[in-house]
């Protein structure tokens, strides 16, 4: 009698997060922790599938060791790429899009828990909130993103807002000059209303400015990991940028409309 013995995966640390502790992969999966977020995490994902949308990974439920088992989307993340090109925050923009209109009518299981660290404007559907270069993994014709962690009730412009901070992108010494086009093919990508972008730049700022005093405040209180990124420096970061967003609120504005 012939036997076969099955593979066994090695562990591969990944490495780029802030938040998350020993995310790997396996073979073609990720790995990470669970928490009370992630049944509904991974109900969102099944949804999100069914519903034809590829910018998402499958979640593939847990493992022996109880974590969230995830595809594996290789790529290079696009934080460590160029910026974008015009073209490409317009492809930014379809794809939160097409994310927003699938999400538009899931129904979170009963006894949903999420994990919102930045309370939203308003909440009208759920939505990923940490839409940003450093959670896109282009691989191809396939842009995907990542982390799902975070997602929750939130609104179309609050996700789309946030996602202009990373993808402009919007930081201190920036040149209006040239964030306002970039902001404009992001929103034409989405497909902005005239209401719509009239009420999107007093947005842009706001998750910014809350995730400066979440960071300011965890440092005073010691509550991690955002106390050691206040260390790290990533509070000069967010609260640089906010200010910078919102001394120029007139000019993101008239570049929209």
């Amino acid at each position: 009698v012939q036997t076969c013995a099955l593979p066994i995966w090695e562990e591969h640390l990944l490495l780029g997060g802030n938040v998350a502790d020993a995310v790997v992969r396996v073979g073609e999966t990720v790995r990470k922790p669970a928490g009370p977020q992630t049944s509904a995490v991974a109900a969102l994902l099944e949804h999100l599938h069914a519903a034809g949308f590829t910018g998402a990974p499958r979640t593939l439920g847990r493992d022996e060791r109880g974590r969230h088992i995830l595809e594996y989307v290789p790529g290079q993340l696009a934080d460590v790429m160029p910026p974008l090109d015009p073209g490409g925050l317009h492809r930014v923009g379809q794809l939160i899009r097409e994310l927003h209109d699938k999400a538009q009518d899931f129904a979170a299981p009963p006894g949903a828990r999420w994990d919102v660290i930045i309370p939203p404007d308003r909440c009208e559907l759920i939505c990923h909130h940490d839409l940003a270069p450093w959670n896109l993994v282009r691989d191809g014709d396939r842009w995907v993103f990542i982390d799902w962690d975070g997602a929750g009730p939130g609104s179309r412009l609050w996700d789309l807002a946030y996602a202009a901070t990373g993808f402009v992108p919007f930081a201190a010494g920036g040149d209006p000059a040239t964030d306002g086009p970039r902001l404009r093919a992001l929103a034409d990508g989405y497909g902005l209303d005239a209401q719509q972008r009239r009420e999107l730049p007093p947005l842009i700022g706001a998750h910014p400015r809350g995730m400066f005093a979440l960071l300011r405040e965890s440092a005073l209180t010691g509550d991690q990991p955002w106390a050691r990124l206040y260390a790290e420096g990533h509070g000069d970061y967010w609260g640089l940028a906010a200010d910078y967003i919102e001394t120029h609120l007139d000019t993101w504005t008239r570049a929209l409309i």
